[in-house]
């Protein structure tokens, strides 16, 4: 239990010097993020993600088989502008990967200046967002989405891809002492998880009783954040920038 709770602190507050520096916390603060993009998508836009590609595959499905409350149109726009923002970012990641804290930085504007648009369109758009607001929105926010998740794989801390929870899950069950193995990095995959989840929750709560526009808000103000703190800790040459 003890090397439990030292993996979620070394997650959230790393030891200097260490091999990814300030990142992991860094990419915890982005996987909160993908729970609130994602609250205010499947809440506010109807039945389709805007960070989890898997859930659009099947709603994708669902939409073809004639379900009801699931759009066609809408998973495929989210699909293929997530793959968009996706190659953007690998191309980003091609240009900036030998700086580890210039690629975050660059990454996490991008999605900032993304995230501020849909601030803006949820804030004209009115509630229930009106027909016209919805695809511009699931644009803007999955672009921005592809280009995070690209961000992420390139930086390539172990655990931490900031959407994909489903091989997290697996690693915390599948390594764990009940199943025979070391419990590796359990704290952070944890943490991991409970980050989401936590975005989910405070995303959900924004939407249904506040305003649809505080969790894309919140979104962009994490963003703002991450950039900024990578900017300033990346101008060092600190091993953690190298790939």
């Amino acid at each position: 239990m003890s090397s439990f709770f030292a993996d979620v602190r070394g997650t959230l507050v790393p030891q200097p010097g260490g091999r990814h520096g300030p990142l992991p916390p860094l990419l915890v603060a982005l996987t909160l993020v993908t729970g609130l993009v994602d609250a205010f998508s499947y809440l506010v836009l109807g039945h389709v993600f805007v960070a989890n590609m898997t859930g659009n595959v099947v709603f994708l499905g669902f939409a073809l088989i004639g379900a009801p409350g699931f759009s066609l149109a809408a998973s495929a726009t989210a699909l293929v502008t997530f793959w968009l923002g996706a190659l953007a970012g690998g191309r980003m990641g091609v240009r900036l990967g030998q700086h580890r804290g210039h690629m975050l930085t660059v990454g996490a504007s991008i999605q900032a200046a993304l995230l501020a648009v849909s601030v803006l369109l949820a804030a004209v758009s009115g509630s229930p967002v009106g027909a016209g607001y919805r695809y511009p929105l699931i644009v803007a926010m999955s672009v921005a989405m592809g280009v995070q998740n690209a961000t992420a794989r390139k930086l390539a801390v172990p655990d931490l891809t900031t959407t994909v929870l489903t091989l997290t899950i697996t690693g915390i069950a599948a390594d764990s002492s009940i199943a025979g193995g070391q419990g590796t990095s359990a704290g952070r995959r944890t943490t991991s998880v409970v980050a989401m989840f936590l975005g989910a929750l405070i995303g959900a709560e924004f939407v249904l009783h506040v305003s649809i526009v505080l969790p894309l808000a919140s979104a962009l103000v994490v963003l703002i954040a991450v950039s900024a703190t990578s900017h300033i800790l990346g101008r060092t040459d600190a091993a953690w920038v190298r790939p």
